[in-house]
């Protein structure tokens, strides 16, 4: 199975907006004896991931059997990790989406895991829906919380929307991140941000053009700034060369969301002159499936 690297808030959609993005974590799995768990681990993460229960994905695996009232099996997990880690493009809801995927795919033929309660299992162990969302389903989604639970809306993206992350030798907490947010916000930039996020689904399905200005955020990127000066310093150079330049999820990665492919190296021309210590860039595209999952014959390749 392969699962997709994802950017949440796109600037103004705090909490809300995510995109799944064409770079991968690679996974395969086989049913042991129960009590069995054999993880091998290569790409990021290799040395530093548990191998052992505590492991995210193990961990997601035994959460969609319990869901499932069924007992865990044993397991041997093959992971190619690709997507960095503590970078803002959601390795960890990658490792969550993963895991009840294994679940759904052991527990095939025997009990259901439906969209609905997969999304609900992945928020549930996330924390929120805007990384696992994309992670599962692909394309641009919407998440937002009922009483019933998480739900999302899968939206195409305009073919012009051409992505481009440029990431950092440094990581950022998630937790880190958030505690950096005040509680309160001013009104007039909560108004904003309402009329930025609505303006960005009109860029990203409809008028690419838009894009520099329905990225603009009052929210959390200018509280969490002081953490991450460097990415501060290329999400400020790139926008005013231009460019819709965003913080990825929690940071320190940045997106750009350009409107067209040269773009994107125009982009990376701007990173590349301004960039005090290392940065990587990727030039993606929209993932438009999500996690998938394929069966394996014993002895196929």
């Amino acid at each position: 199975m392969r699962v997709p690297a994802t950017s949440a808030n796109l600037g103004p959609g705090f909490d809300t907006l995510g995109l799944a993005l064409s770079m991968y974590d690679e996974l395969v799995a086989t049913e042991l004896a129960p009590g069995m768990l054999e993880i091998d681990v290569t790409g990021e993460g290799t040395g530093d991931v548990p191998r052992d229960a505590s492991n995210l994905v193990v961990r997601a695996v035994a959460r969609g059997f319990a869901a499932a009232g069924r007992p865990m099996p044993g397991l041997r997990l093959e992971a190619h990790n690709v997507i960095p880690h503590g970078r803002g493009l959601g390795s960890s809801a990658a490792a969550v989406v993963a895991g009840l995927l294994v679940a759904k795919g052991l527990l095939e033929g025997d009990v259901a895991l439906g969209d609905d309660r997969l999304l609900a299992l992945a928020t549930e162990m996330e924390g929120h829906p805007d990384n696992v969302a994309p992670a599962l389903f692909g394309g641009l989604t919407i998440a937002w919380g009922e009483e019933s639970g998480p739900q999302h809306k899968k939206l195409i993206v305009h073919r012009g929307v051409s992505p481009v992350v440029f990431v950092p030798e440094s990581q950022m907490s998630t937790s880190v991140a958030r505690s950096l947010q005040p509680l309160q916000v001013p009104r007039e930039d909560a108004v904003f941000n309402v009329s930025r996020s609505a303006l960005l689904i009109a860029a990203l399905t409809q008028s690419p053009e838009l894009l520099r200005a329905a990225t603009e955020d009052k929210l959390h990127q200018g509280y969490r700034a002081q953490a991450m000066p460097e990415t501060d310093r290329l999400v400020r150079a790139l926008r005013g060369a231009g460019f819709a330049a965003v913080v990825s999820g929690a940071g320190p990665s940045v997106l750009v969301l350009a409107d067209g492919p040269g773009r994107r190296v125009e982009a990376a021309q701007v990173m590349a002159s301004i960039a005090e210590s290392p940065w990587e860039a990727h030039m993606l595209a929209v993932d438009v499936k999500g996690g998938t999952v394929r069966e394996y014959a014993e002895g196929s390749t």
